[in-house]
């Protein structure tokens, strides 16, 4: 009989459960609630809460929304939102992740205290809201010139080697890309004799810590389903992760991209996800495999 089971370290970190939690809050009282961009990259978990009520809104539709309730999702915001949001008379459900809210915090004061011609270095995804909402924090007009970085090639080519660096990262890149970054940044500022890099640790621990953990899961199974909406960027790095040390490992958004030759002649598969992905739906894939694989649950 073939043993299917669920990760369980796998699922949403905190600041998606606070933020989630704070929407059905409201929902679940009949009070209408906007949600700036998806709750979290999980498409099937976004469908749920727009059943409950939930409306998703682009920024464009934000600056004209007046006297609404609107919440902000554990990736954060930059500060023109909250500007609009008193201009406009909108309540801000803030669900901003606090280890996000304490890298803008972090970020604002190098711009305050910074040497003018500094450089604020950014590691990140282009157009991830949380990027976004990090590059907000530097204004147009400041001192400081801020850039943004998607790795070492583009370091190479962006970063002004002879001047101050001060280094930050998307808070659920991988650690160890950032620090080979981080590494490689300190090496050609030394070439030109320039000590002035600071380097920033600003990844989540909580996401950074599945690495491990999702190694040590998927070496326990034949076949690994790893589940994750397809704009998530942890669960991408997530999912790389689980294949290096296991090549029978696919992604899946729905069962509806289960491919059952996958699972033939294994013996175990192992279901695991993403800091974006809900528990409900890692069961369902587990439910779906039981059923087609004629597999009776413990």
């Amino acid at each position: 009989m073939v043993r299917i089971e669920v990760d369980p370290d796998s699922g949403f970190c905190f600041g998606v459960v606070y933020a989630i939690a704070q929407a059905e809050f409201f929902l679940d009282q009949g009070i209408k609630v906007y949600c700036l961009g998806d709750i979290v990259h999980n498409d099937k978990e976004v469908e749920r809460l727009k059943n409950k009520g939930l409306e998703i809104i682009d920024h464009n539709t934000f600056k004209h929304l007046k006297n609404a309730i609107v919440l902000i999702r554990a990736h954060g915001e930059p500060p023109e939102t909250y500007q609009i949001a008193k201009e406009n008379d909108i309540t801000l459900i803030d669900a901003s992740c606090p280890i996000v809210l304490k890298l803008q915090n972090r970020i604002r004061e190098v711009v305050r205290q910074a040497p003018p011609g500094s450089q604020i270095v950014i590691y990140g995804k282009p157009g991830h809201p949380e990027v976004i909402g990090l590059m907000g924090q530097i204004p147009d007009d400041s001192q400081v010139e801020k850039i943004l970085i998607t790795g070492e090639e583009d370091a190479l080519k962006k970063i002004d080697f002879s001047r101050p660096i001060y280094l930050f990262s998307q808070t659920t890149k991988s650690i160890r890309s950032y620090y080979a970054l981080g590494e490689l940044i300190r090496e050609e500022a030394a070439k030109r004799n320039n000590t002035n890099v600071y380097f920033n640790d600003t990844i989540c621990r909580q996401v950074s810590n599945r690495d491990v953990k999702i190694k040590d899961f998927a070496r326990r199974f034949d076949v690994v389903l790893f589940v994750a909406g397809k704009k998530s960027s942890n669960g991408r790095v997530l999912f790389e992760t689980a294949k290096s040390v296991n090549p029978n490992t696919f992604f899946i958004s729905s069962v509806n991209e289960i491919d059952l030759k996958w699972l033939e002649n294994a013996e175990s598969v192992g279901i695991c996800g993403a800091t974006s992905t809900p528990s409900w739906l890692m069961q369902q894939v587990k439910d779906f495999l039981e059923r087609e694989l004629n597999v009776h649950p413990v």
